[in-house]
């Protein structure tokens, strides 16, 4: 029975990975996402076309988020996105990794968090056990190694604080394209 229950396991996920997320229908994914998958999703929040995750369950999404395009999000060690937030295209949210020291190579992971109003640019990367405190920015193609300052604008590989962004903020992230 056990074999049974692995197999089915990651069917859904691929399933999920290759054949859901390319569905033009925002409905049914975020359907497959809740139902199937275990997501918690907000009111008003988007997963768009070919994101992927890695497993069932430990993911959270609050209210009037987007996830753009093709995004990696390894939720294996657990990811809670706040509200108001905008993750670019081909972002990577990276939960997990292995000891490098280890003789066994053992896995490793830890929770990726995400506050309210936080902004995400194309193609960054954030690695286990950082929480982007709100309103804080991470700049396009960066690799953030650790948690941010609220309302600081981090860039580079590794990501370093570079200013404050401001702190008044009054906007939703709550859209939808037709087909996306």
């Amino acid at each position: 029975m056990g074999r049974i229950k692995y197999i089915l396991s990651e069917f859904k996920i691929w399933f999920c990975n290759f054949i859901i997320a390319y569905i033009p229908s925002h409905a049914i994914r975020l359907a497959y996402y809740r139902y199937i998958m275990g997501f918690k999703i907000g009111k008003g929040s988007s997963i768009l076309l070919g994101c992927r995750f890695n497993t069932s369950g430990l993911f959270i999404i609050k209210e009037n988020s987007t996830i753009n395009q093709f995004c990696h999000l390894d939720n294996r060690g657990g990811i809670e996105i706040g509200s108001n937030v905008s993750i670019s295209p081909k972002v990577s949210l990276i939960t997990a990794d292995h000891d490098l020291n280890s003789k066994d190579f053992i896995g490793r992971s830890a929770a990726i968090i995400i506050e309210d109003y936080v902004f995400v640019g194309y193609g960054a990367i954030v690695l286990k056990n950082c929480d982007l405190k709100i309103g804080s920015v991470l700049g396009a193609a960066s690799l953030l190694a650790h948690s941010t300052e609220s309302y600081g604008i981090y860039m580079g590989v590794p990501a370093k604080l570079i200013k404050y962004r401001t702190k008044d903020f009054d906007y939703t992230c709550n859209y939808k394209r037709l087909f996306n």
